[in-house]
């Protein structure tokens, strides 16, 4: 499987084939091409054996035209620069493609949380905020949970945050615990994003969704919940991996009991039952629907030959490399990107911003059901852009989400308007 892909360059080859696509001129790819700012700092951290370690975080703010800055925090130990300004290039396409008033954003730490006590992680929270506080807030940029950041973090980043700006201000971290202003739904809404996107392909496709065969790669969070959601539509889950390894369950597994054994083990592997496999197996799993809910650069052109499923749903960010996009395409597997099946997070994230701004908490159900308006209103509309211009999935999605960009661009003049409307602006 791929891995070397540099992240940014295939954000930048994403953004060109929509912005060519669209008609549209290379002056919108210049605007779109690199952050607007990028952030590099050193965290000093205070060991439990007294010694201090120096940790390198990032902050990425690639756009702010249609609002604040917005996106997750992730900790790992392959952290790189280029990838952090990736995300938050997608991000940016993510929040627009599902009609939110924000850019996109991205941050990450280079360090493996699982070597660290429960203290070294908290100050390490706590010092990151410390470094990038003068960069974030409620009306300029808002961090979330990503890969190995939860909302007992966030917790720790909005006290820290709070406590260096001296007052109260929960709308600047969304994701949070709910005792500190999080939302109801938000958990999940990632899962369930992904779920809503995968029961309207089917729809679209004539496929039906109960008995469908699902393998998950990546069992963390999102791909926890997609699964439970799945499985409560009918679908049965065959193939699930971790960072540890994969297994193989033809004739299905609980995906409760599946959870209940990660969380004792540590990992999918060994569950009982079912026989190992590495990724490649779970990605060419033996299935209907494909979830590739772990990191970037899973799919490159060789699995794409191998997979078997009939939809592809991107639960993570960039999990596909172009010329894994290439084959997809020329199979006629149905992809749903990364920018709109993972789009969930990010909209209840909204959800939390915009209670936190009011004072005013709404029920999950209210969340749910917002969350369901605004997901199947983009699955359609991003359907609709690839029927209309003949396009694949992945570049109708940012056809129709660099639409909205352009329009905000222009309005705030920072854009020409095409040729044609020019000349009807001047009455010709």
């Amino acid at each position: 499987m791929g891995g070397a892909q540099n992240p940014f360059l295939i954000a930048q080859q994403q953004i060109r084939n929509a912005v060519v696509a669209l008609g549209e001129s290379e002056e919108l790819y210049e605007l779109l091409k690199a952050p607007a700012h990028f952030v590099e700092v050193q965290i000093p951290v205070r060991m439990d054996d007294g010694g201090v370690r120096v940790f390198t975080g990032y902050r990425s703010q690639h756009l702010t035209t249609l609002g604040p800055a917005k996106g997750g925090i992730r900790f790992h130990p392959a952290v790189t620069a280029d990838e952090v300004k990736a995300l938050s290039m997608w991000m940016t396409f993510k929040t627009s493609v599902v009609g939110l008033p924000y850019g996109g954003g991205k941050g990450g730490v280079v360090v493996d949380p699982r070597k660290l006590s429960q203290g070294e992680l908290e100050r390490l929270a706590r010092g990151y905020v410390r470094e990038i506080w003068p960069f974030i807030g409620p009306d300029r940029d808002i961090p979330a949970p990503d890969v190995n950041t939860n909302a007992q973090i966030m917790g720790w980043m909005l006290d820290e945050y709070e406590k260096i700006v001296g007052r109260s201000c929960p709308g600047v971290i969304t994701g949070k615990p709910i005792a500190l202003g999080g939302s109801l739904g938000r958990n999940e809404a990632t899962g369930r994003g992904v779920v809503i996107t995968i029961r309207e392909a089917m729809e679209y496709l004539g496929l039906r969704l109960e008995g469908a065969r699902v393998a998950i790669q990546g069992f963390g969070n999102a791909g926890q919940f997609t699964g439970l959601l799945l499985e409560e539509l009918g679908a049965v889950v065959v193939a699930a991996s971790d960072s540890r390894g994969g297994i193989l369950c033809p004739g299905g597994v609980r995906v409760a009991d599946l959870i209940a054994h990660k969380q004792a083990t540590g990992s999918v592997v060994g569950f009982p039952g079912s026989r190992a496999t590495d990724q490649y197996g779970v990605l060419t799993a033996d299935c209907e629907i494909l979830v590739p809910a772990a990191l970037e650069n899973q799919i490159d052109a060789e699995v794409a030959r191998g997979i078997r499923a009939r939809v592809v749903a991107e639960a993570a960010n960039g999990p596909t490399t172009p010329d894994g996009d290439h084959v997809l395409a020329q199979r006629g597997i149905f992809v749903i990107p990364d920018i709109l099946a993972n789009a969930g997070g990010v909209t209840v994230s909204y959800f939390e911003w915009v209670q936190n701004l009011n004072q005013f908490y709404w029920t999950e159900e209210e969340v749910n059901a917002r969350l369901e308006q605004k997901m199947v209103e983009s699955f359609r509309q991003v359907v609709a852009t690839a029927e209309r211009h003949g396009a694949y999935t992945r570049t109708a999605a940012y056809m129709y989400s660099i639409q909205r960009i352009a329009e905000g661009l222009r309005v705030r003049g920072l854009l020409q308007a095409p040729a044609r409307q020019l000349r009807v602006a001047a009455g010709q």
